[in-house]
């Protein structure tokens, strides 16, 4: 009888500069973030995430007691201790990962709206003063629920920030684009560059909207248009690096803009 070989593990030191960072270690890095929104959620509740479908929930149902929602999460910790072990089979985990995935975060995060901002003015002729208010860019704000307000000081900006690059790419990056493109794929049998371009744009535009149908802001064409090219800078970041550095860059950028605002 021919034997199985083992699993091949993907060892950390062997993933190469710029290869997509594999799923043990992005879930590793993000747990972080997730755990310090889900804390400070309870210190700041305006701070609320809109892609967040499942925390403010939780906490208007137990109207707001901490001991159930303590439970809840726990039950939230154990499937991630599940998952981890579950993935740990096939890949390991370097935590010295951490400083790379952060400086290049950043490099993204302080970039980006440069980058942004002269493809809406020098290609795309759009009217820059149509989303720029007081020196910040105010289309670069977090997904904030309708009727909700911005948390002031330096807790709220980190909660907001945090519950936006994880909550917003969960659901635009890594269930638009990586679940609906894989969907694409399978039911409509397109190729693989198809079904990614098709699912670039999707999500992007469904990022846009719902900051205005869910975040309750006024409609303008240049705020419109600039969170469509966030949304795809995002999910080329997400495709090209790992949900980690989508997430990290998300986060940073909405530190860096809430602190600008």
């Amino acid at each position: 009888m021919e034997k199985r070989a083992p699993a091949k593990v993907v060892r950390g030191k062997k993933r190469g500069l710029f290869r997509r960072i594999d799923p043990l270690s992005s879930l590793l890095l993000v747990f972080p973030l997730f755990l310090i929104y889900e804390v400070g959620i309870l210190l700041v509740p305006s701070a609320a995430n809109g892609a967040d479908l499942i925390t403010s929930q939780i906490l208007r149902l137990l109207h707001n007691r901490l001991g159930l929602y303590v439970a809840l999460n726990g039950g939230l910790w154990a499937l991630f201790l599940g998952l981890v072990l579950y993935l740990r089979r096939k890949y390991d985990f370097d935590p010295k990962l951490i400083f790379p995935v952060l400086i290049e975060s950043a490099l993204y995060a302080l970039t980006m709206g440069s980058v942004i901002c002269y493809v809406m003015v020098d290609l795309l002729h759009v009217d820059p003063r149509l989303f720029i208010s007081s020196g910040a860019i105010t289309a670069g704000l977090p997904l904030l629920r309708a009727g909700a307000e911005s948390a002031s000081g330096i807790v709220g900006v980190i909660v907001i920030s945090l519950g936006a690059g994880v909550h917003e790419e969960l659901i635009f990056r890594v269930l638009l684009v990586g679940g609906f493109g894989l969907l694409l794929q399978r039911a409509l049998g397109l190729g693989r560059p198809t079904a990614l371009a098709i699912a670039f744009v999707v999500s992007a535009v469904l990022f846009s909207a719902a900051h205005h149908v869910i975040g309750g802001e006024t409609f303008r064409v240049g705020a419109f248009t600039y969170r469509i090219l966030c949304g795809l800078v995002f999910a080329t970041i997400y495709q090209a690096r790992g949900v980690a550095v989508a997430v990290y860059t998300h986060a940073l950028y909405d530190i860096y803009v809430l602190l600008l605002r």
